[in-house]
């Protein structure tokens, strides 16, 4: 009697598989960002900082990397390149990408977590020609070495297993980052004198004052919007 071969779980470049790779990104974004400050603040004080750079208020992680890490998979995965190509496009789609959210940020919310103006070879200070190599360079790795590999361990997850994990995991993300971008609008309703009206203003205000925000957003400034 022929076996039925089993099934399996996030089979290609699907929904949940992206997951697993937004999620691979976000956790790697967040702890690259705090090593490379712990080196910049040695590089200038002689001592070591271990500082919080993340995206959201529970949890290392920076929806920005993970974002970024779909978003480079989902354009030069489904291809083969030469590797020089995923670099250039990497780069080119990587900067670009800093570059919206950076002005997203600061147009609609008001507020920096990155301003490289002091930095060389940058545009607008938004982003940098040498950060942009970086994200070609990342690109690579991810295409050549880090997806397959993500793709192999979630592919071999029992199916069952893998989805009921990953569904509860997409859920405390989609939590947290509701808990965290809704207390940093409020914070900037709040900077702008208007009182909470509903309980969902009064929650943020009584468990998410500018005290806890500062703690988990550490890099982040209020500044006037750059015309």
């Amino acid at each position: 009697m022929t076996e039925i071969p089993k099934k399996k779980f996030a089979e290609g470049m699907c929904f949940y598989k992206l997951f697993w790779i937004f999620l691979f990104g976000c956790v790697f974004g967040a702890y690259y960002e705090q090593i490379l400050n712990m080196v910049i603040h040695y590089n200038y004080h002689h001592e070591i900082v271990w500082q919080l750079r993340r995206g959201v208020i529970y949890g290392p992680i920076s929806p920005i990397y993970g974002a970024g890490a779909v978003l480079l998979i989902w354009v030069l995965g489904r291809k083969k390149r030469a590797d020089w190509q995923t670099i250039l496009y990497g780069a080119l789609l990587g900067g670009g990408f800093e570059y919206l959210i950076s002005f997203l940020q600061e147009t609609f919310l008001g507020t920096v977590s990155w301003d490289y103006t002091n930095e060389i070879l940058n545009i607008n200070g938004r982003t940098t020609i040498p950060f942009a190599i970086v994200w070609g360079l990342l690109a690579l790795a991810l295409v050549k070495l880090i997806y397959p590999a993500i793709s192999n361990i979630v592919e071999g997850m029992p199916y069952k297993f893998g989805k009921i994990l990953t569904n509860i995991l997409i859920a405390l993300l989609a939590l947290d980052m509701a808990i965290s971008w809704g207390a940093l609008a409020r914070q900037i309703f709040r900077h702008n004198g208007y009182p909470a009206v509903t309980f969902v203003g009064e929650f943020f205000d009584k468990y998410y004052p500018d005290e806890v925000l500062k703690k988990s957003y550490t890099n982040m400034k209020v500044i006037e919007v750059r015309r």
